[in-house]
């Protein structure tokens, strides 16, 4: 079987639903160790977390990744059981084939074919893992570039594994995430009979017209990398069951997408001018997900383009779209940061797969990204 595809296979076999590991990282790391890297595990709670680094000066080359997957969902819904990878008409199907392990094992191949060609490289190799990104991502990556930092370490050039493919390998790079803002809005009324509204406050009613406003108003109008800014409502919870009882409260929780056209700040105090401005009495309870983040040019981006090219002879499209990942925790160390992984039209879902023959060639590409960047590092 071809290395890459047999790599892959192996880690899926490995049943790493978040936060669990499952002894993913120990096999990475035993074949990382056999090229010279310096591994370093960083366990934080149930996560497994470990930074890898070969070489000892100039520019640092990252590869982020994780090694936990999501739950299978029903596994009799599956063709094939989710953790025993399966070969069928050419996709390779397995939980975690498309998100991330295909990338996982496409990277380190690239690493041992790159070094065992260019064992004096110039600058440095690196790979943060964790099995805490489809998670809480709290005690992931963060923790990471924490002990990074205390230990003077920068990341240049950041490539994660994400699968960023629309339709085929390496149509789509993604170059930047749009931040992610997330809020649980409640608001207060008085409870009482239905019969007698005139004793109590419904707060769904004061609710709506507001809530109507928020997902009315023109945050922003984006730029040339991201779209506009989107605020959509999730959850709206009210009532106490009864059809005789007006609620006391009434609870929203909404999120904000947001481009680098507006800050958090901005989006927190428009919403609670808004609130105000129909008289509300309410809580409101934020969470940062993340900040936007763009490497819009330079070295990184230069070498991904013309690598896919090469392999693929596609010109990829450079895009923001999609949901978060953890570059949003890497990008605001001044790394330029590019995700560049297989087709992601399976990922979460049931009977999750990628193309096999996609895999050696993701590798290649990788493996070119790394030539074009270490073979001309000062």
């Amino acid at each position: 079987m071809e290395k890459t595809l047999d790599l892959c296979c192996e880690l899926i076999r490995r049943a790493s639903v978040t936060p669990a590991d499952a002894g993913c990282q120990e096999l990475m790391m035993e074949r990382l160790r056999a090229l010279g890297f310096q591994c370093t595990e960083l366990p934080f709670g149930q996560v497994s977390n470990f930074w890898a680094e070969r070489g000892t000066q100039g520019p640092l080359l990252a590869f982020a990744g994780h090694t936990d997957v999501v739950p299978t969902g029903p596994t009799d819904q599956w063709l094939s059981p989710p953790f025993e990878p399966t070969l069928r008409e050419g996709m390779l199907y397995g939980r975690g084939a498309a998100d991330m392990k295909g990338s996982l094992a496409a990277m380190l191949v690239a690493c041992e074919e790159f070094v065992a060609e260019h064992p004096d490289h110039t600058g440095r190799i690196g790979f943060l893992i964790t099995s805490d990104e489809e998670g809480p991502a709290v005690d992931g990556t963060v923790k990471v570039l924490d002990y990074l930092r205390e230990n003077g370490k920068s990341i240049d050039w950041c490539l994660v594994g994400e699968p960023s493919s629309s339709d085929v390998l390496g149509d789509t790079i993604k170059n930047g995430r749009r931040g992610s803002l997330g809020a649980t809005l409640t608001v207060h009324g008085v409870q009482g009979h239905i019969a007698y509204p005139h004793l109590a406050d419904n707060p769904i009613h004061r609710l709506l017209p507001a809530l109507h406003e928020l997902t009315s108003e023109v945050w922003d109008e984006g730029n040339d990398f991201f779209p506009p800014t989107s605020m959509q409502v999730s959850n709206i919870n009210g009532g106490t069951g009864a059809t005789n009882v007006i609620p006391g409260d009434v609870q929203a929780v909404f999120n904000f997408r947001f481009s680098t056209e507006v800050t958090e700040a901005q989006l927190r105090a428009r919403t609670e001018a808004i609130l105000q401005k129909h008289s509300l009495e309410y809580t409101l309870d934020w969470q940062l997900s993340g900040q936007p983040f763009l490497t819009a040019s330079g070295d990184l981006v230069d070498a991904t383009i013309a690598s896919i090219d090469e392999i693929t002879g596609l010109p990829p499209e450079l895009s923001t779209a999609g949901g978060t990942s953890d570059g949003r925790f890497i990008a605001p160390t001044g790394a330029q940061v590019v995700e560049l992984g297989p087709v992601n039209a399976s990922i979460h879902k049931l009977n999750e797969h990628v193309l096999a023959a996609d895999l050696p060639r993701l590798s290649a590409i990788y493996k070119g990204i790394m030539a074009r960047l270490l073979l001309q590092a000062v």
